[in-house]
């Protein structure tokens, strides 16, 4: 269990609420972030894959980032509601899927720092360090779930 407070929620809640409303445009930041953070991890997504620029108006991306923000609040209300980030068939399915895709540790460290970048471009003077630290701990616990779901399906 993880203590995340009312006012770490509440910062998660207005900068999604900022967020959520130009989705199209910070899915482009995100993967570019991500491209910049670690140029090989583009070629872990089928999108990306034998590109040399990051595809404008690609609904795929689009969604895929779209996922990964929204997953994120999501696990920061769970944390505030619960105290832990619910393994639910789409973690399930997530887990399954970064296996099957070779995702290791270090690639959940690159999409924290693209997320993080991607939410301080969007809020820009409203970031702080706590609004950081907030995400992160959300984005954290996600992750977390996520790997284990990894762990549990790899075959002993």
């Amino acid at each position: 269990m993880r203590d995340f407070s009312e006012r770490q929620e509440a910062l998660v809640k207005s900068s999604w609420d900022e967020l959520k409303q130009n989705i199209p445009q910070l899915s482009l930041r995100f993967f570019t972030w991500i491209s910049e953070i670690a140029p090989v991890a583009k070629n872990m997504f089928s999108f990306l894959k034998d590109s040399d620029e990051i595809p404008q108006n690609n609904p795929i991306l689009q969604l895929h980032a779209a996922k990964v923000f929204k997953l994120t609040y999501e696990s920061a209300i769970q944390l505030r509601e619960k105290g832990v980030v619910a393994v639910d068939p789409t973690v399930k399915y997530l887990g399954s899927i970064h296996i099957k895709n070779g995702v290791i540790d270090p690639h959940f460290q690159v999409v924290k720092e693209a997320l993080l970048n991607t939410i301080k471009e969007a809020i820009g003077d409203k970031w702080s360090d706590e609004l950081s630290n907030a995400w992160a701990i959300a984005y954290d616990e996600l992750a977390h779930v996520i790997k284990k779901e990894m762990k549990d399906g790899i075959p002993t």
